[in-house]
């Protein structure tokens, strides 16, 4: 029996050849007009990384085809257009970006605290799921998400605000409104982890020397990808970098004027570092040039609300940021000013994201110094830091944003033409976080309602091992496919 559609919205290009959705009759959906389309240099690079071969988009001459059918392009390589006898990695992208991971999800699990942390490892057999109530919990991908570790995290503080996989998938960081992260051998046999009981759960103190006894919270935390360093965002408005070969602090730079929300390294060689805060500001940091003062590289202003996630596109020039004031910015850092010289002054409102709705006479505001590429928005940021990302290079070209939402779904938006392509809606409460599959059409999001839910295209009807079926939650409408 095949997965029904659960609360879907689909305002795109079929998914599949002849294949279209509708609107569920008397919703409330409203159609998703493009936002507006980037006409800059990353457009044109998520072009050539997710757009057919020449040959099969041509029409005439001088005029292209933006959707090649699937049918079309097997058609193609079986004749031979690209003289190369196979599909281009671009020419994979564009099939393998049409087929959306949106079918209704199937429960990977369901925990009686809230789920604040969900990842994928950067090959995609294992994934990270980290709960309000002291629990992580990696499954194995590969082997029917079987829980492959349980761990009770150490020293809890409020809830588990991030994780973070090394690269060689041997150890995971954990993070906590505490100056102290743990790091954890993940590759022993045992299955339960229980923090310095049946195994270590070395903590890494970030409050080092003059800053002893000294407490605040980390909100964010990630490796460097080669495993040697952690970098740290946290709520004393600081950017930490820990040399973990060396095992002590090596840097804290004072980055802000209120809470890091995010950090994160712009590329592999680990050089420049992004950070968002509550003080509304992105900022770029060169580790090769950091003068005693602790200057920036560049600042990028554009939200007038705080910022709650960063995600590079890994090339050490692009990046995207969520962010309070309910959207999703693009930004180019050689756009990026030498500080931030535009104060807008406009916010005459008071509101608390933690427990308020956004005001209503703050969603027209623009500020008058924006250096963003592009903004999306639909979804909602309340409640609790959102995160968003860039979709799968190697299935999709990033073709794609998605977010998660404090409405309990999870939006995908076009990067080129702002337009919102997907809504996916099952979870009862604020989705904080979710991650696509690096390889295949496999979407995981988490949320508060405590459940861990598998999208996927297509979906088989049948219930992998570990897994529960589909509980549909009170008052949900269903979608189908047509």
């Amino acid at each position: 029996m095949g997965y029904s559609m659960s609360r879907l919205n689909i305002d795109s290009e079929p998914l599949c050849d002849g294949e279209r959705t509708t609107p569920e009759a008397g919703g409330s959906h409203r159609a998703q007009k493009p936002l507006n389309s980037l006409d800059h240099e990353v457009a044109q690079a998520t072009k050539l990384k997710s757009a057919p071969h020449e040959h099969l988009s041509q029409v005439l001459p001088g005029k292209r085809e933006n959707n090649v059918s699937t049918v079309k392009m097997l058609a193609g390589r079986e004749g031979n257009y690209s003289g190369r006898g196979r599909f281009s990695t671009a020419d994979c992208c564009h099939v393998m970006s049409r087929y959306l991971p949106v079918n209704a999800p199937s429960v990977v699990d369901q925990m009686p605290t809230r789920a604040y942390v969900s990842q994928f490892s950067t090959d995609g057999s294992l994934f990270v799921a980290g709960f309000q109530g002291s629990n992580i919990r990696i499954y194995n991908v590969d082997k029917g998400w079987k829980v492959q570790k349980n761990i009770l995290a150490k020293s809890l503080r409020w809830t588990i605000t991030d994780t973070s996989l090394s690269p060689d998938q041997r150890y995971l960081v954990y993070a906590s409104m505490s100056p102290i992260v743990h790091i954890v051998n993940i590759g022993s046999t045992a299955t339960e982890s229980l923090a310095n009981i049946t195994e270590i759960h070395d903590g890494l103190d970030l409050s080092a020397d003059e800053y002893s006894g000294y407490s605040f919270g980390i909100f964010s935390v990630k490796f460097s990808t080669d495993g040697r360093e952690l970098v740290a965002g946290s709520s004393d408005d600081s950017i930490y970098v820990y040399d973990l070969e060396a095992n002590k602090l090596s840097l804290r730079i004072s980055a802000h004027t209120s809470d890091v929300n995010s950090v994160c390294f712009a590329d592999e060689s680990g050089h420049l570092i992004y950070s968002g805060s509550d003080d509304n500001l992105c900022k770029v940091w060169d580790r090769r040039c950091l003068n005693a003062k602790g200057n920036p590289a560049g600042v990028l202003m554009g939200h007038v609300e705080g910022i709650t996630f960063l995600d590079s596109r890994g090339d050490g020039r692009y990046f995207i940021s969520n962010s309070k004031d309910q959207t999703i910015k693009l930004w180019d850092i050689r756009k990026m000013s030498s500080n931030a010289n535009c104060n807008p002054g406009f916010r005459n409102y008071e509101w608390d994201y933690r427990w308020m709705d956004y005001p209503p006479q703050a969603r027209g505001i623009k500020h008058p110094c924006d250096q963003s590429l592009s903004t999306y928005d639909g979804h909602q940021v309340l409640r609790t830091l959102i995160r968003c990302y860039f979709s799968p290079a190697y299935s999709t070209g990033q073709k794609y944003i998605y977010t998660g939402s404090h409405d309990g779904c999870v939006y995908v938006y076009d990067v080129v033409s702002g337009a919102q392509v997907a809504r996916l809606e099952y979870h009862g409460s604020t989705v904080r976080d979710c991650s696509w599959h690096p390889q295949y059409p496999i979407l995981v999001s988490s949320s508060w309602d405590g459940d861990i839910a598998k999208w996927e295209f297509p979906g088989t009807g049948e219930e992998p091992d570990g897994q529960t079926p589909l509980i549909k939650k009170k008052n949900r409408r269903i979608l189908s496919l047509r």
